[in-house]
């Protein structure tokens, strides 16, 4: 095998903000946070808005997900459109 090809794999913590739901697993995604897991270590963790404890076809439920009010962020970046 070809030596210096391969990514860095290495365990990171996902954190669902809409759940409050955290898991580890391995990953190559860069972050510059850090958070203590359980077993006392540190991980890098990387903050999602959905996972499968809050998107709807897993939990069944049908749940607006609007934590970070992406329509008044449209409306402010774009402004509302005049009908000619």
């Amino acid at each position: 095998m070809k030596k210096d090809i391969h990514p860095n794999y290495r365990d990171v913590v996902f954190w669902d903000l809409s759940s409050d739901f955290k898991f580890i697993t391995r990953s190559t995604i860069e972050t510059n946070e850090n958070i203590t897991w359980e077993d006392g270590k540190s991980y890098p963790v990387y903050k999602v808005e959905v996972s499968s404890q809050s998107h709807p076809f897993y939990t069944g439920k049908n749940v607006l997900v609007d934590t970070a009010g992406r329509v008044d962020k449209f409306r402010k970046r774009y402004g509302q459109q005049k009908e000619a």
